[in-house]
């Protein structure tokens, strides 16, 4: 059983890692002069080209008009194109170009190397009892999305 300290500093340090990670990122890659938002794009689109806009607003949990900025900026920039999907004239399918490959290329060892820092002095079983744990929590939490509301079950 988990003491009542490490119940109420768990999320706090969940977060603060968070934000150490995406600040120590975004100062190694300032170099490209993109936005976080944009990065994530990037990675989103990298995993699976040829999504809409709609489900790239989804992926990335933002609201469309947001994203279709981002993804206008990076059209311009050159590291999007948006293709008319055939099936649908409605829709545009999102590719990278070979210039945001280039990056996102780089992107990634950049991403290493700050998880090689991240990860110096832990120990690989220690590391891999984290990554269950997060899992573990992740699961719960999603099962929790299907669950009914306590607070409404109890009134």
């Amino acid at each position: 059983m988990m003491t009542q300290a490490t119940d109420s500093t768990f999320a706090y340090l969940m977060q603060d890692v968070t934000r150490h990670l995406r600040t120590h990122f975004d100062r190694r890659a300032v170099r490209f002069k993109l936005t976080r938002a944009q990065w994530r794009a990037l990675k989103a689109i990298r995993r699976k080209e040829g999504l809409s806009q709609t489900e790239l607003a989804d992926f990335l949990d933002m609201q469309p008009i947001p994203v279709g900025r981002v993804i206008d900026r990076l059209e311009k920039t050159g590291y999007v194109e948006r293709r008319a999907d055939p099936g649908d004239r409605r829709r545009w399918s999102l590719y990278l170009t070979a210039k945001a490959n280039a990056v996102v290329a780089e992107m990634e060892i950049i991403a290493k190397g700050l998880r090689d820092d991240a990860l110096s002095n832990v120990k690989r079983e220690d590391f891999e009892t984290l990554v269950r744990v997060l899992a573990q929590i992740k699961d719960n939490l999603v099962a929790l999305d299907g669950a009914p509301n306590q607070e409404r079950a109890a009134s």
